[in-house]
């Protein structure tokens, strides 16, 4: 579904990737993990066109995505659900989700709307609600199912636990795992990296722009740098 190799981009004069590779089969959780400051939401927005790559290459669903503006990544299937929610706080929930089908799934609107509020039970109660009145957990289940409203074929949820309690944590991962079992493909780029590592199949480590491990969940679980490192053991 996904192939990145060699990538490598930045801001200007600022390089924050160094020949990244990963990729990601369909049907997968792939999780994305390292601390703040790693590159790892750079990768997220040279993915989705928001920054141009200065070298490396990205196949997605077969097709290379050289040159390709976001809105284009979009309507071919690869959705980014960004850090901090980015909701809009004075349209109400429904208006949220309808938003999300403006560049793809707009016949299936209605269909996809019952879809993400039986994945979410609680949208279907505040559909009319404002989306800045929402609690934070609430809010990041509005911004990923505003990303489902969009049919994707590769999903990228970029820090969704980030500023939730630990219940609502669990609750988030539960549901990210229902969501990939109906066959969607997911990047998962997260710090919580316990939680992660139980629901994704494969796994990287990046660290200061660069991939320093990469492997099985199950193996990045017991290698003793990550469990040293990130799962405090």
């Amino acid at each position: 579904m996904l192939e990145v190799t060699g990538l490598s981009a930045g801001y200007g004069d600022t390089q924050i990737l160094h020949g990244v590779d990963i990729s990601a089969a369909a049907g997968q959780v792939v999780a994305l993990l390292g601390p703040n400051g790693a590159g790892k939401s750079t990768l997220n927005k040279v993915l989705s066109g928001i920054i141009r790559r200065t070298a490396g290459s990205i196949v997605f669903d077969g097709a290379d995505l050289a040159g390709a503006a976001p809105d284009e990544i979009v309507s071919r299937g690869l959705i980014h659900v960004p850090e901090g929610r980015r909701i809009f706080p004075n349209l109400s929930v429904l208006e949220n989700l309808e938003l999300g089908s403006y560049r793809r799934g707009r016949e299936k609107r209605a269909r996809n709307i019952e879809r993400v509020c039986s994945v979410f039970p609680r949208l279907r109660q505040r559909l009319a609600q404002s989306g800045g009145t929402l609690s934070g957990g609430e809010q990041q289940m509005l911004a990923i199912g505003r990303g489902l409203m969009a049919e994707p074929k590769l999903l990228v949820l970029d820090e969704p636990s980030l500023g939730l309690s630990p219940l609502l944590v669990e609750e988030l991962f539960a549901l990210i795992k229902t969501i990939n079992e109906d066959g969607l493909t997911i990047l998962l780029v997260e710090q919580n990296v316990a939680r992660s590592l139980e629901i994704a199949g494969r796994a990287y480590v990046m660290e200061q722009g660069r991939i320093s491990l990469a492997g099985t969940a199950a193996e990045l679980a017991a290698d003793s740098n990550v469990k040293r490192s990130y799962l405090g053991m």
